[in-house]
């Protein structure tokens, strides 16, 4: 995680004062890279070489003065502003923390656990820039935020590494606030590549993809615009290989040299021809007298019949290949560049074919992208929700393990054989853990929630290694962890072609490594409709989850069983018998306990999705068919039979305290072997009663004769699959369905419990997030905040008080996507029952520099009992006091219309009747009358504390009856419409 852009770090480097350097490098080697040092190093306690590192690295190696020297700008424990806490040390400028520094010993491996305790520290110190993180062997170094960081091993630091460290903390640097000028600079030089190369790598796309058009009219417009795409897609993957030598370099450049050479000897072949053929090789591999290319495929560049036949024209590509070979893909263009080029990439190519697809010019002031509620999510944002859910249930996983640190760093030599064993069983025991976990983005996009789990993921395996590493010494690191991850952990789906092959490529370009095969990510990252399984409504983009990915699903083996279970002391056991056990008073049910046991049994029925195709309950026992796997038979009937005993007990009003024992503890299961079974065990349950000689139950008769107590047998054995994801996560899309008029009839017969036709696309991922997730997985999105309050965003909350819903941090009118209004919202949950309280921070403003300062700042808890179905207001402790206040002492707008406020203005056709500013002038300047009929109009967001609102946007309004008063009683409509224009 580079805290740095190449190019513009080298400029700086090349400027370092050698000979200081040197003379601090010569220092360094001597006392950091001296084996028997390092020893005393991890050997020392935390509070024995806090001060001892402070003056050995900061004092003697980077130039600093402790305190108490005269003039010092290096302190131990500083206090914190605000409270009692104290950091380990800060460098002060004018007697000001300008950088903290926290420092543990070397038992604590991971240094991202000290992170929020260190940021902690500079939140207190307002004119603090830097972090620094050490546990002696390793350092840290932050720049404003924690979304990036710069690592040094002190014991392991080459010389261009050490000249880093002098750049990032020497006294001569940090002091003058260099590297926080470093970093902006570095931000302003990425901005700009991003738009040159985008501006060049579209250019180069729309340029080709005309040219094939013309070369081969045989081809469809569409087909050949997919293919476009492909082309450029292999092009970007060379020059980046290339430049990062996976590849020889200059090859793109040397291929055009060997086309020229063959012009020259009157031996023309087509530029494009040579290409192909380098492109084969990329496919098969080559073995050359000069050079040599690895086979990297991952289907990027298996034969493709369409590209193999097309034609380009020459001096076509060999115009752009040369313009894009000008980039350097090692200094100039980093993977995060490229990932910001694919999302721009996304909004042309999605505009591009809805031209082709519907004979529209794209709408060139907003991208279709944006219009489809999709947008690029900044990476702070998608390390905060990696964070809350990957790295949450591996932190659950390692405290379940017990793997302590400091256990791993102590001395291999004297201790048991059984506790070595023991250690290394728990590293294997999570590193299995780890590569089975399932990571999946609904709606990934270009891939950006997946290329940060990736990215943590990598960490967490060298973190697993290091452990390692520490108790066995010369351990050889887990090979091709990379590949393995993408093969085994992270899954995606979108419903656009283009946007899951830029998925794929963003992933391969983080993951490449010279003489390694791509991994295929077909099995993994797919094209589909994610909310929509049936062929027949969503054609070819229906997607079944289930089947799409079985290694994350399994089908469930059914089978149908006849459960009887009785009250307790309505039966003899054989164990009673032997152990002459003397029997109470039998329990025998009335007509109304009947009812009220029945009444729970079918509610866990219903929420739980069981099936049972029969039930009947018959004064002192239950009979229920009930088609499930045999395994998950205990848990059910454990189930049913505990909460209608609580049921029953409450109904009573029996004090909890009491003992109340309904059942017996066994129950009695028949095994159904044939369908004649089958229906012969339906019919008995159904006659039970008469059997028995029972009266007619009338409160009881209804309960069992429904539906769900006789599901229909196709119903009951369906396909069910068991599994799921252990971690959710994305940025779904925001469309409303009232603008998605054929999506939205289609969801609506898709059987969500969230749906509402007023509703938006995100509403329906969160349902389906849920829907995919394991027992106890963890999702988060972030999406709009609209679902809070607004009407159709009842289903929603409903169902989020049926789920483990953690933590919201609701961005309010801080807008996070370029170009776009859209309140965000990030929601953690957890797939499990709900829990009595939820974190809640509201923020007030919001940077990649103060995000995770802020949401812990502002964080508080509410009781999961202030909420319900009802409009959530999650305001700060304070504003709440305040609304209470007001709506005692103040009528509210739901008072004056009777609760009947469900809508805002309806103008029937908002485009028409909503103008700006623009179009309003013209419209007074044509000197008509129709100013008298336009009126300012109102959006949330235009009204702000302390000021007066103000707007550009216009309303056309008239009154009722206003036209038949203008033009008379005729009703003509042509002398209407000629009046209006």
């Amino acid at each position: 995680m580079a805290l740095f852009q190449n190019a513009v770090l080298q400029k700086y480097l090349q400027d370092l004062n050698n000979e200081k350097v040197d003379a601090a490098w010569e220092l360094f080697q001597s006392h950091f890279h001296n084996p028997e040092i390092q020893e005393n190093i991890r050997n020392s306690k935390e509070e024995q070489y806090q001060e001892g590192f402070l003056r050995d690295l900061f004092v003697k190696m980077l130039g600093y003065t402790l305190n108490p020297t005269s003039g010092f700008n290096l302190t131990t424990e500083l206090k914190n502003i605000k409270d009692a806490k104290k950091t380990d040390g800060a460098i002060l400028k004018n007697g000001k923390a300008i950088a903290v520094i926290e420092l543990k010993g070397t038992d604590t491996t991971d240094l991202s656990k000290i992170e929020d305790q260190a940021f902690g520290y500079k939140n207190n110190q307002p004119d603090c820039t830097y972090v620094i993180t050490s546990n002696f062997e390793k350092l840290r170094f932050y720049i404003d935020n924690a979304v990036e960081h710069e690592d040094f091993n002190l014991f392991t630091l080459t010389r261009e590494r050490f000249d880093l460290l002098w750049l990032c903390l020497s006294a001569d640097y940090l002091l003058k606030d260099l590297p926080k000028k470093i970093k902006d600079e570095s931000h302003a030089e990425e901005e700009e590549i991003t738009k040159q190369l985008y501006k060049d790598y579209s250019l180069f796309r729309n340029e080709i993809f005309e040219n094939i058009q013309q070369k081969n009219p045989d081809y469809d417009k569409l087909t050949l615009f997919k293919k476009t795409q492909k082309l450029l897609d292999r092009f970007l993957f060379i020059f980046f290989a290339e430049d990062r030598l996976l590849l020889p370099p200059n090859s793109i450049r040397e291929i055009v040299k060997q086309w020229t050479t063959l012009k020259e000897l009157d031996a023309y072949v087509p530029l494009y021809n040579r290409f192909k053929k380098y492109f084969n090789y990329m496919n098969t591999g080559y073995k050359g007298k000069t050079y040599d290319i690895f086979a990297y495929n991952g289907g990027l560049f298996k034969a493709d019949e369409v590209l193999d036949n097309i034609e380009i024209d020459d001096n076509l590509l060999f115009e752009h290949t040369r313009i894009l070979s000008n980039y350097d893909f090692q200094s100039e263009v980093s993977v995060n560049i490229l990932g910001h080029i694919f999302e721009h990439s996304l909004n042309e190519i999605e505009e591009i074919q809805a031209e082709i697809e519907e004979g529209k010019m794209p709408d060139t002031k907003v991208s279709r992208r944006k219009k489809d509620g999709v947008f690029y999510t900044p990476k702070y944002i998608t390390k905060y929700i990696v964070d809350h859910t990957v790295k949450t249930l591996c932190d659950d996983k390692k405290s379940e393990l017990d793997i302590q640190e400091a256990e791993y760093e102590k001395e291999r030599k004297g201790r048991k054989k059984e506790t070595i064993h023991s250690l290394i069983d728990k590293l294997d025991t999570y590193r299995n853990w780890l590569l089975d976990l399932k990571i999946c983005d609904p709606a990934c996009g270009s891939g950006a929630f997946l290329n940060q789990a990736l990215e943590f993921l990598i960490t967490e395996h060298e973190y697993i290694d290091e452990l390692q590493n520490k108790l066995l010494g010369n351990f050889i690191p887990f090979t091709n962890i990379e590949n393995s991850i993408l093969e085994k952990n992270l899954y995606g789906v979108d419903i656009n072609e283009e946007s899951v092959e830029i998925a794929k490529l963003s992933l391969w370009l983080r993951t490449a490594e010279k003489g390694r095969k791509l991994t295929s990510l077909n099995d993994n990252i797919k094209c589909g409709n994610s909310l929509i399984d049936d062929p027949e409504v969503a054609g070819d983009k229906a997607f079944n989850w289930y089947e799409s990915f079985p290694q994350v699903f399994e089908p469930k083996e059914k089978s149908a069983y006849h459960i009887t279970w009785a009250t307790h002391n309505s039966r003899t056991s054989q164990r009673m018998i032997d152990y002459n056990v003397k029997k109470g008073e039998a329990v025998w049910l009335d007509e109304e306990e009947e009812v009220v046991i029945t009444e729970t049994i079918l509610d866990i029925i219903e929420s739980d999705h069981l099936n049972v195709m029969a039930y009947n309950i018959c004064g002192d026992h239950v009979h229920t068919l009930l088609v499930c796997e045999e395994e998950a038979l205990p848990n059910i009937i454990r189930k049913l039979k505990g909460k209608s005993s609580q049921k029953l007990k409450e109904y009573h009003k029996i004090p909890r305290e009491e003992k109340f024992t309904l059942w017996t503890q066994k129950y009695s299961t028949t095994y159904i072997k044939s369908e004649e079974e089958l229906w012969h065990a339906v019919d008995y349950i159904k006659t039970n009663r008469e059997k028995h000689s029972l009266p007619r139950n009338k409160g009881l008769q209804p309960l069992v004769a429904s539906e769900v107590m006789n599901q229909p047998i196709e119903h009951a054995f369906r396909s069910e699959y068991k599994g799921g994801f252990d971690v959710v996560i994305g940025n779904p899309p925001y469309v409303k369905l009232e603008t998605i008029k054929e999506m939205s009839q289609q969801v609506e017969g898709a059987g969500y419990a969230t749906f509402d036709k007023r509703g938006d696309l995100y509403v329906l991922y969160v349902e389906k997030g849920f829907d995919i997730l394991r027992l106890q997985g963890r999702i988060s999105f972030i999406m709009p905040n609209k679902w809070l309050q607004a009407g159709y965003g009842k289903p929603l909350r409903q169902y989020f008080l049926t789920q483990r819903l953690e933590s919201l941090v609701d961005f309010g009118d801080i807008q996070i996507f370029q170009g776009a209004t859209t309140y965000p919202l990030i929601f953690t949950a957890h797939k499990d029952k709900p829990q009595e309280t939820i974190d809640v921070a509201i923020l007030d403003s919001v940077s990649a520099k103060d995000f995770k300062t802020n949401v812990a700042v502002n964080k508080e808890t509410f009781s999961l009992s202030e909420f319900d179905e009802d409009t959530w207001v999650i305001s700060s402790v304070k504003d709440k006091n305040l609304l209470k206040r007001l709506n005692e002492q103040f009528k509210n707008l739901n008072d004056c219309v009777e609760g009947k406020a469900n809508y805002g203005i309806k103008t029937g056709l908002t485009k028409a009747f909503l103008i700006d500013g623009k179009t309003k002038n013209s419209i007074i300047s044509r000197g008509s009358n129709a100013e008298n009929h336009l009126f300012p109009f109102l959006q949330g967001r235009d009204i702000e504390r302390y000021s007066f609102p103000k707007t550009d946007n216009m309303l056309i309004l008239f009154e009722k009856g206003f036209t038949k008063f203008a033009i008379g009683e005729e009703r003509n409509e042509l002398k209407a419409w000629n009046w209006f224009n």
